[in-house]
């Protein structure tokens, strides 16, 4: 279930939504514990981060999505807080980085440290390990 929820991801990704965007989608669209105006919620909410929030500067948009829907459905921000540090810690462990712009960075054989499309399947995946 989990690699079919990383591959709507990147479907999502490439029609109409960002990565954050993408992630939370793909993690709460058959999520019955999540109303419809908590998903509506938080895509808006996820609109703000595409491109790393801030031009590529900042935190992947992949990983905020996915620190996004765990703090929805955690009991308290102290858990919620265990937890990002959880995500965050797995993230940059499969992809290298979770800055926007070292994910996007060149390696020398010209290749991203981690694209998009990996970048959402790792948002998805660090998730589903955790939560």
């Amino acid at each position: 279930m989990d690699n079919e929820r990383e591959e709507r991801a990147v479907w999502l990704k490439h029609h109409g939504h960002n990565c954050c965007q993408s992630v939370i989608k793909a993690l709460t669209e058959d999520d019955a514990a999540i109303s419809d105006v908590e998903r509506e919620v938080l895509h808006r909410a996820g609109a703000g981060f595409r491109t790393g929030m801030g031009g590529m500067e900042a935190t992947c948009g992949a990983l905020c999505g996915a620190v996004m829907v765990a703090g929805l459905k955690l009991p308290d921000t102290v858990v919620a807080g265990k937890v990002a540090k959880q995500m965050h810690e797995r993230f940059v462990e499969i992809s290298g980085a979770s800055i926007c712009k070292i994910l996007k960075s060149r390696r020398p054989d010209g290749r991203f440290v981690c694209d998009c499309d990996d970048c959402v399947r790792h948002g998805v995946r660090v998730f589903g390990e955790i939560m």
